[in-house]
């Protein structure tokens, strides 16, 4: 699943939290990550987009942060 819009790659990567989105914070931190993300894409010559399918898969070890 490849995304280029801001939008759509906030809502992607804030879904897990369940935010309420009519919360004042949750309008904050996606006013600021819509900024960074259209700053960066602004600023590299071809588009650019994100593909969650081929995120490689990401471990904790919760033994290691005192999380048992």
């Amino acid at each position: 699943m490849e995304m280029s819009r801001p939008q759509a790659i906030i809502d992607f990567c804030l879904a897990p939290l369940k935010l309420d989105p009519n919360a004042e914070t949750t309008r904050e931190v996606t006013r600021r990550m819509e900024h960074v993300i259209k700053t960066f894409q602004a600023r590299v010559p071809q588009t650019v987009s994100v593909d969650f399918a081929r995120m490689p898969a990401l471990t904790i070890n919760e033994a290691a942060h005192g999380y048992e």
